[in-house]
């Protein structure tokens, strides 16, 4: 295989190293406030696509299955809301006895307690080719859950939500339904669009990260906290993936790829207010805030990165669970 052929199938790898270069060549360009204005390119205009996207290219018959799928959303919020911050308790007690500063401790156990983002668990999972409609109704509805029961301006959650999930969905589904046969002839590529999205949402991301002077550790403690961060990532992916793929657990390929993101990843765009109003008055609220503020791009990145990976065990799964169910041929004697 050729350099360019390797590079045109792997293009979005490639794309993700061109980004997080830039980032860190001219993080300025990308940050709140900066010229590409991602407070609202990124917040609201990349987002709302996404979803549009999503309503344009989805079957209204599996937006109806995913909203019944109980079993699914159960499993995906149990863990997230309950098993995910009870496991990084009993893990920091054990790191409460290591040098680690106790602020970056606080801010871990916070990093638990924080909801699913709308934006990254959708995308990763359209762009795996998993269960999209699940993971829109997870992502929304765990955002909706802590963010009501918080601090968080219940107002504030509910219109952005609203506004840039909710309504772009609804219309995608809308405009579908007049331009379902030239759809279904043409087959736009949906996943590279939304993997287009989210190789700006890495730029903006990392842009934040590399300009943010909150992130201004000693060496050791910030190699420590981000070999922790995809520790757990790596260890809770895993752990929803062999939850996921059991014999009973009634979870197909597709399910579990929607699982293992909105399962693992954790908001940034609600939890930074969360920890604002939480901790409110803290002189350590810049050490407490920088696990989340590496979790987020960390997420992401392994995220993307894995994304071929899944897709392949996906595909052979999906085709391994066909052939088992054809019916055999009687060998005629």
């Amino acid at each position: 295989m050729g350099l360019l052929e390797r590079l045109r199938k792997e293009w979005f790898i490639a794309g993700i190293v061109l980004v997080i270069a830039a980032a860190r060549l001219e993080p300025a360009v990308g940050v709140k406030g900066g010229p590409l204005k991602p407070e609202i390119t990124i917040t609201y205009i990349a987002v709302s696509a996404i979803f549009f996207n999503s309503g344009l290219s989805l079957k209204t018959e599996e937006l109806t299955s995913a909203l019944m799928h109980v079993r699914l959303h159960l499993f995906v919020q149990i863990f997230t809301l309950v098993f995910f911050p009870t496991a990084i308790w009993l893990f920091l007690q054990l790191l409460s006895i290591t040098p680690i500063n106790e602020w970056l401790l606080k801010g871990l156990q916070t990093v638990g307690c924080m909801p699913p983002p709308v934006s990254s668990a959708v995308i990763l999972t359209k762009a795996v080719g998993g269960n999209e409609a699940a993971a829109i109704f997870n992502s929304a509805f765990g955002s909706f859950l802590l963010g009501s029961s918080s601090s968080v301006p219940f107002t504030s959650i509910f219109s952005q939500l609203f506004m840039t999930v909710v309504v772009p969905l609804i219309i995608g589904q809308i405009v579908r339904r007049y331009i379902k046969d030239w759809l279904e002839r043409k087959k736009p590529p949906f996943g590279t669009i939304s993997s287009c999205v989210l190789l700006m949402i890495i730029y903006t991301t990392f842009c934040d990260t590399f300009a943010n002077p909150n992130i201004d550790l000693d060496k050791f403690s910030l190699i420590i906290i981000v070999f922790i961060i995809f520790s757990v990532q790596m260890s809770f992916m895993f752990l929803t993936f062999l939850f996921s793929t059991r014999n009973d657990s009634g979870f197909t390929p597709a399910d579990t790829v929607a699982i293992i993101f909105c399962s693992t990843h954790k908001s940034l765009t609600l939890g930074i207010p969360m920890l604002k109003i939480v901790f409110a008055g803290y002189e350590h609220l810049s050490l407490i805030s920088v696990p989340l503020l590496i979790y987020h791009p960390a997420q992401i990145l392994l995220g993307s990165l894995l994304v071929p990976t899944i897709k392949s065990w996906m595909v052979s799964r999906q085709k391994a669970l066909k052939l088992t169910r054809q019916p055999k041929v009687p060998v005629k004697v």
